[in-house]
C-alpha cells in the first residue's frame, strides 16, 4: 500500500477518466482530496486543500495545465505536479517541464505504473514515460550551450560526495537507487540533494539535473 500521508488532486476534463484516477489512487492508499474538471478549479481547489502531488491533464479548461503548473507552484513551492496527458509531443512535454512539472506519463500508462509514479514524485523524484526523459536532457543540452548573462561566475562550493550524488541524479536514477549504489541510507541520499539544492538556490530535482548537464556531470 501506498503512503496515506501524500495528498493528491486529480485534474482532468473528462469525468469518467477523472474519477477513474481518483479511484485507482485512491485504492493503491493514497489521500485523493480533491479533483478539478478545469484550470479554473484546479487553482481555487489546490489553493484550499494544498496536496502534496497534483496528477494534472494538458489538454484542460482554461487556464491550461502549463499555466495551472506554473501558479501551483509559484503559490506553493513545495507541490509536484505530475502530468498526465494523451499528448507526447516535445513541446507539450518541454512546456510542462519548464513551467515546473516534476513527471510526465502519457495517457497510455498503466495503473501500477501511475501509482509509482505518484509514489516518486511525492518522494523528489522526476518521472518520465521511457523515451520523454531523454527528451527533456536533451533540450538542458541544448540550453546548456547558450550563454546565460546572468550566470554567477562564483560556482557553488560542492563536497564530493555530494557531486557524487548529483552525478547519479544527472543520469536518472532515483534516490532508492542511488542510496543502493552509493551505499548509503535513502534519508542521507535526500540531505545530500537538499543541500545541493540549497547551495545552488535550485527550486526541484528537475533544475538540479539541467544544472548537473550544465556542469558536464551526466558524461
Amino acid at each position: 500500500m501506498s503512503d496515506p500521508t501524500v495528498t493528491v488532486m486529480v485534474v482532468d476534463d473528462h469525468p469518467m477518466w477523472r474519477d477513474g484516477v481518483a479511484r485507482d489512487l485512491t485504492e493503491a492508499g493514497f489521500s485523493v482530496v480533491a479533483t478539478a474538471a478545469n484550470g479554473t478549479e484546479a487553482l481555487t481547489r489546490g489553493a484550499a486543500v494544498r496536496p502534496r502531488v497534483v496528477v494534472l491533464d494538458l489538454q484542460i479548461p482554461a487556464p491550461s495545465g502549463v499555466e495551472v503548473t506554473a501558479r501551483l507552484i509559484e503559490a506553493d513551492p513545495t507541490v509536484r505536479v505530475l502530468i498526465l496527458s494523451a499528448s507526447g509531443e516535445q513541446v507539450d512535454v518541454l512546456e510542462a517541464v519548464k513551467a515546473g512539472a516534476t513527471g510526465y506519463l502519457v495517457k497510455s500508462t498503466c495503473r501500477d505504473e501511475l501509482v509509482a509514479a505518484v509514489a516518486r514524485v511525492a518522494a523528489g523524484d522526476a518521472v518520465f514515460t521511457p523515451g520523454l526523459a531523454g527528451l527533456v536532457l536533451g533540450e538542458y543540452r541544448r540550453l546548456s550551450d547558450a550563454p546565460d548573462s546572468s550566470a554567477d561566475p562564483e560556482t557553488p562550493r560542492l563536497t564530493e560526495r555530494e557531486t557524487e550524488v548529483l552525478r547519479l541524479v544527472a543520469k536518472g536514477l532515483s534516490y532508492k537507487q542511488i542510496a543502493e549504489r552509493l551505499v548509503l541510507s535513502h534519508r542521507t541520499v535526500q540531505n545530500h540533494v537538499q543541500n545541493t539544492l540549497r547551495k545552488l538556490q535550485l527550486h526541484n530535482r528537475v533544475q538540479l539535473v539541467r544544472y548537473a548537464i550544465e556542469q558536464g556531470l551526466d558524461d
